[in-house]
């Protein structure tokens, strides 16, 4: 199940629950709002005898008094101020004391008039809101009854309203509590769509568009978050995906570049040879001179197609990461000598001046002297390419900071600048001055083969150049 399906399903039940729980809260308040209004409590006779009190002591303490006007009238002011009016008729009926003075001195009949029993007050009563209470008025604590009083009380006196508000209020609690939720639920449900569902939809837009090789795309997003973080993430991925797939698309190129060129480049030799030698078999050489002019001419096209082949299969060991070096101990001076030597005929040969500045160092190096040589002569190759008769080609080698150093400058046309951070590239030619003569095209091989030859013994290999005045390239090995 998605996400977005159980977040959704989530909220529904959620909310179905918390709509149950509000329509139950809200039937129970309603119905406890109803029952505040319309019931009554149990008839009570405490309350009446807290009012009465008092003007029973009276009665009690100043039965013996009740000629004395000032008697009288603190009874009948503690009437007032009770609000209960009330009579005090003596034991064979005659009203002696009465909130209404008017009434003293009648008779009533004491069967009808006293009633102390609750049940039948409110029965006699029948609706009206004033009840006739009668109290037995005695004669001390231990003494004897000696009248009754009777009060006229109000009904409310007696009936008391329910207090219901501990209950109401924690309805009312509950049902503001439940509305928060609810509001709580639907706020963190549309925060979980609007931060996380939609970006995640939106990611996955953009991770179909790189599936399918779309890297123009940009990946943004507005908040700083974590899925901000996975934004900024997925983009970084996007960008070095497009830089591989420009790099991949370039080296395909370069690569179907390069078997085109080493086709034609072996091809040429091949058929220059072969031309030589059915010359050969034709007996067209008349004399030793001639045929041996033709197998220099076929020794050299036969060492540039070795030089090609070697190139090529170097390279193809090097994409495996299996290049063959394998150093061993020599001291430099024998195995650079050997080298060097027939490489001043070759660029003498093409005109130019070859200077070597003093001796080799005699050093002890780890070296494998068959790789270096290829080194030294991709480098002199690759001076050739871009120098002219009447320059130099200089040769200094020296030992510096535990290294050994061998320089090779050539006062040629130079590296143009857009071109040197590429040179030690795989398959790049580079560009031919525009006030130069186009330089003849070669496989973009060589200076990466350098480069990897010079690594694989531990040392390093740079380079500088002015534009047309003079290039340098310097390669080091560690000593032992």
């Amino acid at each position: 199940m998605s996400l977005h399906n159980w977040s959704t399903r989530w909220l529904k039940l959620s909310l179905a629950i918390l709509l149950l729980i509000l329509l139950c809260s809200l039937g129970l308040f309603l119905h406890l709002l109803a029952s505040h209004s319309s019931s009554e409590s149990a008839p009570m006779i405490n309350q009446v005898r807290l009012k009465v009190n008092p003007m029973l002591l009276e009665l009690e303490q100043n039965h013996h008094r009740f000629a004395d006007p000032v008697v009288q009238e603190r009874i009948r002011a503690a009437a007032s101020k009770e609000n209960i009016p009330f009579s005090y008729v003596e034991l064979d009926g005659q009203i002696k004391l009465s909130s209404v003075p008017s009434s003293e001195g009648t008779l009533v009949n004491l069967r009808s008039a006293l009633h102390y029993n609750l049940a039948d007050v409110l029965q006699l009563a029948d609706g009206h809101e004033s009840l006739d209470i009668a109290f037995p008025v005695m004669d001390g604590p231990d003494g004897h009854q000696i009248g009754n009083a009777i009060f006229t009380v109000p009904r409310s006196l007696l009936f008391v309203q329910k207090t219901s508000t501990v209950p109401v209020f924690l309805l009312g609690a509950l049902l503001i509590l439940s509305l928060l939720l609810m509001f709580l639920l639907y706020t963190i449900v549309r925060r979980i769509k609007g931060q996380m569902l939609i970006p995640i939809n939106q990611l996955k837009h953009h991770a179909e568009s790189i599936l399918k090789g779309k890297y123009d795309e940009k990946i943004q997003y507005q908040r700083t978050d974590e899925i901000g973080d996975l934004y900024a993430m997925l983009d970084l991925m996007r960008m070095e995906l497009m830089y591989l797939s420009t790099q991949r698309i370039r080296q395909e190129k370069a690569q179907k570049e390069l078997i085109t060129n080493i086709s034609h480049d072996l091809k040429t030799p091949i058929t220059t040879i072969k031309a030589y030698i059915d010359a050969i078999s034709q007996g067209v050489c008349e004399d030793e001179d001639t045929l041996k002019e033709y197998l220099d001419i076929m020794q050299i096209h036969t060492d540039k197609t070795a030089r090609l082949v070697e190139d090529l299969l170097v390279h193809a060991l090097h994409e495996l990461g299996q290049i063959s070096v394998e150093p061993q101990e020599r001291y430099s001076r024998s195995v650079f000598e050997n080298m060097l030597r027939p490489i001043a005929h070759i660029v003498q040969s093409h005109g130019l001046t070859y200077e070597q500045l003093g001796p080799i160092p005699d050093v002890l190096i780890r070296i494998d002297p068959v790789r270096i040589e290829q080194v030294i002569s991709n480098l002199i190759s690759n001076a050739l390419k871009h120098t002219a008769p009447g320059d130099y080609i200089r040769i200094h080698a020296e030992v510096h900071s535990g290294q050994f150093k061998l320089t090779i400058t050539d006062s040629g046309r130079g590296i143009q600048v857009q071109d040197m951070p590429f040179v030690f590239e795989r398959y790049f030619r580079g560009g031919s001055s525009p006030n130069s003569t186009p330089i003849q095209e070669g496989t973009g091989l060589g200076l990466s083969i350098c480069k990897s030859i010079i690594e694989a013994h531990g040392g390093q290999i740079h380079f500088s150049s002015k534009n047309g005045q003079e290039t340098l390239f310097q390669f080091s090995l560690p000593l032992c």
